[in-house]
C-alpha cells in the first residue's frame, strides 16, 4: 500500500510513541495516538531524564524540536560515586569510550518528565492523540491490516499498528507470548524536596550526580532529580510482593521506614539517613524485565517499541531515552518509504533487525548490572560492576 494512504495507529502517548507521531507527521506520514488515560494530567509524571546525545537528544533533534528541548533542560550531572555499607569508596566509575557517568563527565541535559510530555504533545497536529481509548484487543483483517478494538465498543482499522503501550502492551501477545518477568529485585522509592535548604547532609553526600551503596543482596541509590531533589531507592533481593510478605500497608510511612531500617540494619547512620530522614511515603517498585534477547517474528501490520518491546531493568540503561530512539527510527524508516513510494513493510522490517540488536545488547548489559549489584558476594571483593574500576591501593 502506498505510503500517503497508510493508517498508522500508535497505542501509547509515551516519550516514543509521541516523538514517533511527531517525526511521521514532520515528513507528511499521517499517525494518530491512542492513549487509555483520559487526558495528558490523569496521573502525575514525575522525575527527570538525562537524554543521551546518541538517543534521545537525536530523537528530538529528528523531531524538529532540540531548540524547545534546550529551553527546557537543565545540566544533570552524571559523576556516579560507589560506596560499601560502611561508606568507605569502594570504586570509581570505569571510563568507556563516549559513555556519560565517568568521574568528571559532562553534565547531560536533563529534562522533566512532565515537560517532555508537554513538549512533545504540543509539536503534534491537533486531534492527533485520542485520550480515554483502552485497546481490548486486536483483530487480523488480512493483507497485514487489524481492526483495533476499545474498551469504548468501536472499533477502527489500521495498516500499521505500533505497540508503544508498556510492560503489560496490548500489542506484544499479537506477536509475541513473552510476558515480563520479576527479576528477583525489589526498589522501594522515597524522596527529598528542597535538598539543599533542608538536607545539606544528604545534598553533599549524593552531590551532582548519584551515589550507590551495596553490600551482598542489598543497596542504597541516590541521584539528584532535578535542582533541588533527590529520589533514593533500597533495592534488595526478595518477594516480588515485598510489603504484603512482610504484613506492611504501603500508606503507613512510619511502619515501612522501620521495616527498611531494620533490614538495612547495621549500614553506616549516613546512608540509613537516605531512609530515615526523607520527605516523602514509600512506593514499591518490583523491578520487571522481558527475555533476553526479545524478538518476534515479523508480521506485516504490527511492531513494537520502547518497553513493550524490550522491558528492561534500569541500573544500566534508560528506558525513556531507549523509547524516543525507537519510536524515531521507526519514523525515520516509514518516512523513508513514504519518500520513495516504496513497500512501508520493508521499512518495519529494517527497523525491527536494527532494533532487535540494540535492544538486546542493552537489556544484557542491564541484566548484569544487577546481578552483578545485587548478588552476594565474598566479604573480601566488591561488587562487580560493570560501569565502574575499583580504586587502586597502594
Amino acid at each position: 500500500m502506498p505510503a500517503t494512504t497508510l493508517r498508522i495507529a500508535i497505542i501509547g502517548a509515551g516519550p516514543g510513541g509521541l516523538v514517533c507521531a511527531r517525526v511521521l507527521q514532520r515528513h507528511g506520514v499521517p499517525a494518530e495516538v491512542f492513549e487509555q488515560e483520559a487526558r495528558a494530567a490523569a496521573r502525575p509524571w514525575h522525575g527527570t531524564l538525562a537524554l543521551r546525545p546518541e538517543s534521545g537528544q537525536a530523537a528530538l533533534r529528528a523531531a524538529g524540536l532540540e531548540r524547545e528541548f534546550r529551553a527546557l533542560a537543565r545540566p544533570e550531572g552524571q559523576e556516579t560515586r560507589l560506596l560499601d555499607r560502611t561508606s568507605a569508596a569502594l570504586a570509581r566509575p570505569a571510563a568507556e569510550p563516549g559513555a556519560a557517568g565517568t568521574a568528571g563527565a559532562p553534565a547531560l541535559p536533563g529534562i522533566g518528565r512532565p515537560e517532555l510530555r508537554r513538549l512533545l504533545l504540543d509539536s503534534l497536529a491537533p486531534g492527533t492523540v485520542h485520550w480515554g481509548r483502552y485497546l481490548r484487543t486486536l483483530h487480523p483483517r488480512g493483507a497485514g491490516r487489524h481492526e483495533a478494538e476499545f474498551d469504548d465498543g468501536r472499533g477502527e482499522t489500521f495498516d500499521l499498528v505500533v505497540g508503544a503501550d508498556g510492560a503489560w502492551s496490548r500489542v506484544r501477545p499479537m506477536l509475541s507470548d513473552a510476558t515480563p518477568h520479576y527479576s528477583g529485585v525489589t526498589f522501594v522509592e522515597t524522596g527529598f524536596e528542597d535538598v539543599d535548604a533542608r538536607h545539606p547532609e544528604i545534598a553533599r553526600l549524593v552531590g551532582h550526580g548519584r551515589v550507590m551503596a551495596f553490600s551482598g543482596t542489598e543497596g542504597l541509590i541516590a541521584r539528584r532529580d532535578g535542582r533541588d531533589r533527590i529520589r533514593v531507592q533500597a533495592a534488595f533481593r526478595g518477594s516480588e510482593d515485598w510489603a504484603r510478605a512482610a504484613g506492611l500497608d504501603l500508606a503507613d510511612t512510619a511502619a515501612v521506614r522501620a521495616a527498611l531500617l531494620g533490614r538495612f540494619a547495621g549500614w553506616d547512620p549516613r546512608l540509613l539517613a537516605l531512609l530515615r530522614d526523607s520527605d516523602s511515603g514509600f512506593t514499591h517498585r518490583p523491578l520487571l524485565a522481558l527475555p533476553v534477547p526479545h524478538t518476534w517474528p515479523h508480521t506485516p501490520g504490527l511492531t513494537l517499541l520502547g518497553d513493550a518491546a524490550h522491558l528492561m531493568t534500569p541500573l544500566a540503561a534508560s528506558g525513556a531515552d531507549l523509547a524516543l530512539l525507537d519510536g524515531c527510527e521507526l519514523a525515520r524508516h516509514l518516512a523513508e518509504a513514504h519518500t520513495w513510494q516504496s513497500d512501508p513493510d520493508q521499512g518495519v522490517r529494517a527497523y525491527e533487525a536494527a532494533l532487535f540488536a540494540r535492544s538486546a545488547a542493552a537489556a544484557a548489559s542491564a541484566a548484569r548490572a544487577l546481578e552483578d549489584a545485587l548478588a552476594p558476594e565474598p566479604a573480601h571483593r566488591p561488587p562487580r560492576h560493570r560501569f565502574i574500576r575499583p580504586l587502586h591501593r597502594r
